[in-house]
């Protein structure tokens, strides 16, 4: 039959069917070959040459157990001798702390001793007052704070705002800045103090400590210290004064508005109150370095 040749069918060569790990081929080629090449090489050259795994020779056996002797021997050695030291450290420690609690102990001595003292630096004072100050002497003893007072007065708390315990992310005692934390400082004491002054008080303390002319309220750290003593709130005053008219007056005046301030402010919690009978201790001791008496009359 005459026509159009017929083209030959087109076969498909069938695909052969790919691997299940064809997509992890990085991953299948390290498996495979997990020793790098470059070492395959040297281990069969040293296998070749006859000089690979353990030594042959006796006498490179005999080194190799010698190093492996001398190994053990070491480590058994610095075993042994953390064992002996081990005990020798524990004594050190003891002795260490004995010494510490030893050292501890006499400084508290000490102080009991400087308390002592102070206070019967204090007693011959006051009985030198007594002695010499004639009719002015217990007057001049009030005054100087070497002689225990009481009357009415008045009693004053000041302490930290009631949210100053969790500001900050500890103790606010620990941080810095006034406005956040609602701390009392001591400049705020020293305006409480001098305001009581002016207001008519006689004799104040703080948390028992009796004020003197001398006396000094500062800061160390976050501490307040009055007379070098640290003291911790709440902080208790009291004032010998006529009660009602100290504290009325207190309140009015500059640095009594100065404390409301702080309260509306910053959460500074205060409380006044008139006291019919309040009693102040004598200062520990009144030294006067500086000033002397005078020994001439003053002149008209």
């Amino acid at each position: 039959m005459c026509g159009m040749p017929q083209q030959p069918p087109v076969r498909s060569t069938p695909t052969r069917p790919s691997r299940p790990d064809a997509s992890m081929s990085l991953l299948t080629n390290v498996m495979d070959h997990s020793l790098d090449e470059g070492y395959a090489e040297a281990a069969a050259r040293r296998k070749a040459e006859g000089t690979g795994g353990m030594p042959k020779k006796l006498s490179a056996k005999l080194g190799l157990a010698a190093g492996l002797v001398l190994a053990a021997l070491l480590v058994t050695v610095g075993a042994a001798q953390a064992r002996i030291a081990a005990p020798v450290v524990a004594k050190e420690r003891e002795e260490l702390i004995d010494r510490i609690d030893s050292e501890t102990s006499a400084a508290e001595d000490l102080e009991d001793a400087i308390d002592e003292l102070r206070d019967d630096v204090g007693a011959r004072q006051r009985e030198a007052l007594k002695k010499h100050g004639g009719d002015q002497g217990e007057l001049v003893g009030i005054l100087s704070g070497a002689l225990e007072v009481h009357g009415p007065g008045v009693k004053l708390v000041v302490d930290d705002a009631k949210e100053a315990d969790h500001a900050g992310d500890g103790d606010a005692r620990e941080t810095s800045g006034f406005s956040d934390t609602g701390r009392v400082r001591d400049r705020d004491m020293q305006r409480v103090v001098n305001g009581l002054w002016e207001s008519g008080a006689e004799a104040v303390t703080i948390n028992g400590q009796r004020l003197t002319a001398l006396s000094a309220i500062r800061a160390a750290g976050d501490a307040i210290l009055v007379d070098n003593k640290p003291l911790v709130p709440p902080y208790t005053v009291l004032a010998v004064g006529d009660g009602d008219r100290l504290r009325t007056r207190f309140q009015n005046s500059g640095d009594g508005q100065y404390l409301q301030a702080l309260h509306e402010n910053f959460g500074i919690r205060t409380s006044i109150s008139a006291e019919d009978e309040v009693r102040l201790p004598a200062a520990p001791s009144v030294i006067v370095r500086t000033a002397q008496p005078s020994t001439e009359k003053g002149t008209s």
